[in-house]
């Protein structure tokens, strides 16, 4: 299995403007919240470097901050992580066949939240063969700004107030959400429409569980509303 050279540097090129310096922002902010939190720099850094997850790391650094068991913060982590399930069953069999190889267990590192929803736009505009190509200059990019945007975080976090440091670490899902508004399919966009007033009412009484809570009801609902169109257009 070869990649495309021009296609790999074309993801590079458009990796290199709004996705990367959001992503570069957002890392920012996690990197200031682990100096305000009393991590050193190594471990702060290391997370971004071996996790590359936004909110598993935010997760990471509030149970160390409890003082949790490491079987506890290993759960709490794994179960940020299991949006990767979806997102790999999506995006995947989207590259043709032919192409599967062990380079695969390298590229499943890339697979973030920016990259994945930049892929579920654009892909249905290139050729199959391309998609894999431009999907590794894109993803590794936006890998690569992470870690040293987290240690430029961590080194200039007293010099930035605290809520600009909090709210870049939320610049990046904003991104992803406006991005995924571009997605055609009409079920994405029903969800995103309901996600955010379940996400706020559902936190009034279960704060703990509400991003759980406004991504399944929301998730559900919008699944069958957008079947039922679908069954009424063939009909």
């Amino acid at each position: 299995m070869s990649l495309n050279r021009d296609i790999v540097l074309k993801g590079v090129k458009d990796a290199f403007g709004a996705p990367a310096a959001i992503l570069f922002a957002g890392m920012l902010g996690f990197g200031a919240m682990g100096q305000a939190n009393g991590l050193d720099i190594w471990l702060t850094s290391a997370t971004s470097f071996f996790m590359f997850a936004l909110p598993g790391q935010v997760v990471l650094v509030e149970m160390l901050v409890l003082s949790a068991s490491g079987v506890t913060i290993a759960i709490a982590v794994t179960l940020t992580a299991t949006r990767f399930f979806t997102m790999c069953l999506t995006l995947f069999p989207q590259f043709p066949e032919k192409q599967r190889s062990s380079f695969y267990y390298l590229v499943v590192h890339f697979v973030a939240m920016t990259a994945w929803a930049v892929s579920m736009r654009d892909f249905p505009k290139m050729k199959p063969e391309d998609r894999l190509s431009y999907f590794t200059g894109f993803a590794f990019v936006c890998w690569a700004v992470s870690t040293p945007a987290t240690v430029l975080g961590y080194m200039v976090a007293g010099q930035v107030p605290s809520y600009i440091n909090l709210g870049l670490v939320f610049i990046n899902p904003l991104f992803f959400l406006l991005t995924f508004t571009e997605v055609k399919p009409r079920g994405n966009r029903i969800a995103i429409l309901l996600g955010a007033p379940l996400g706020l009412l559902s936190y009034l009484w279960f704060p703990d569980y509400s991003l759980l809570i406004a991504g399944l009801f929301g998730g559900t609902i919008a699944y069958m509303v957008d079947k039922y169109f679908r069954n009424r257009q063939h009909a």
